[in-house]
């Protein structure tokens, strides 16, 4: 292997760059020099040449050290488990950055299959899954879903969208062509290669419900116009065009419609409930409840909706399905046990209540308990008290980062 090879390798370790620029900077003078005396050798004396030749020599030592230090610190992985050629399945999560998609990326991995994530980061963090980089069995790739895919694949979770009302009301136009574009994309990609889709639908497509608690056959009571549309009738749209697929190319296609749901990866500033009163809470700052607080809704630890997920993919049962706890609580309680669970000196206050917020949010969950035998395990204290510490570590990660922050020099 030549010096550039060797230089051009090394680059890529970011752990080494300090290191590597200065004995790119040593090896460019030698080289620059080098080459000069090969140019002029008439010009230089036998001393000088020797001195060249030694601080290559020097630099490729160094190179071959760096190389072999490298090899032994092999990134660590968590265990996962070996599955045949023939059970191992190559999958494809869209959105797989995310909240939701790092969790169901870490339980697909660990259980041994091929997985590919493609996110455009718009909401997603590549923090959420870096301990997966690198292995033999994960590829990440940066890409949005409105442009096409071209892959091999056996199974696909689409949850590629963003998911809370600011991130969404924030740009409706890229929320509604994800989830109409980007369903057609990934649609067709499963059309080509013959693989079953999950589509990650939501609550949202019963609106503001006059149903209670909802059942998959209910219609929902959505305002297509209002500023939770491009969300709300996105997914329907979503919805539409996977059984749309499903009739006349015969696809494979599952539909999860997914309620609030908690835990750790979310985003500390994604403006929903459980994150806003946890953050709010933690820093001794007024905890916000928009409208009078008696608005209902039902949360899951993200756990549990994992479970649920992987389970509707491997079933055999091919209409939606709602995920979610059907334990319901307002939204006034839900301040008051974060209050409580966090401690503090923050009050509760009421802010104006927010446009089309729906009033009452329940999921009846006897289709998921019949076809997939599943409902929520863990505790919602339990859920809230470990996405707490979630929060509690990542406000003390993120104000350690500015206080040692320091700008470079402007010139």
């Amino acid at each position: 292997m030549n010096m550039l090879a060797y230089i051009l390798f090394f680059l890529r370790c970011k752990k080494l760059m300090q290191i590597i620029c200065t004995s790119l900077f040593l090896g460019a003078l030698s080289l620059v020099s080098y080459g000069t005396l090969s140019k002029a050798s008439n010009s230089l004396d036998l001393s000088e040449n020797l001195l060249v030749q030694s601080e290559i020599r020097k630099l490729k030592s160094r190179v071959n050290h760096l190389e072999y230090v490298t090899c032994l610190r092999k990134k660590k992985y968590p265990d996962v488990t070996f599955l045949t050629y023939k059970d191992r399945k190559r999958i494809l999560i869209t959105g797989g950055a995310g909240f939701v998609g790092s969790h169901l990326v870490d339980r697909l991995m660990i259980q041994g299959h091929e997985v590919t994530v493609i996110d455009n980061f718009f909401t997603g963090r590549k923090r959420n899954i870096e301990h997966w980089i690198g292995h033999e069995n994960f590829e990440l790739l940066h890409h949005d879903i409105v442009n096409p895919l071209y892959i091999e694949v056996d199974q696909i979770y689409h949850l590629a969208s963003p998911a809370s009302p600011p991130n969404y009301m924030y740009n409706p136009i890229k929320t509604i062509k994800t989830n109409t574009i980007g369903t057609i994309n990934v649609l067709g990609l499963a059309k080509r290669v013959r693989a079953r889709i999950l589509l990650a639908s939501t609550s949202e497509v019963y609106g503001d419900p006059e149903v209670h608690p909802q059942v998959e056959e209910y219609w929902g009571h959505v305002n297509p116009i209002g500023p939770r549309a491009c969300y709300d009738e996105g997914k329907r749209v979503a919805e539409t065009m996977c059984y749309a697929y499903a009739k006349q190319e015969n696809l494979e296609v599952r539909v999860s419609r997914i309620f609030n749901t908690f835990g750790p990866r979310m985003h500390m500033n994604d403006g929903r409930v459980v994150s806003n009163f946890i953050l709010q809470a933690l820093q001794n700052e007024p905890i916000t409840v928009y409208g009078d607080g008696t608005q209902t809704r039902s949360f899951q630890y993200v756990s549990d909706l994992v479970d649920g997920l992987i389970a509707l993919m491997n079933s055999n049962y091919s209409q939606p399905v709602n995920l979610g706890n059907p334990e319901e609580h307002s939204v006034m309680e839900f301040a008051k046990i974060i209050k409580s669970l966090v401690g503090g000196d923050s009050k509760i206050v009421n802010r104006p209540a927010m446009q089309d917020d729906p009033q009452r949010r329940r999921p009846n969950i006897s289709k998921a308990l019949k076809y997939l035998n599943w409902k929520p395990r863990i505790a919602m204290i339990a859920g809230i008290n470990r996405t707490i510490e979630y929060f509690r570590n990542e406000l003390s990660r993120s104000q350690h980062s500015q206080r040692n922050f320091h700008p470079p020099d402007l010139v």
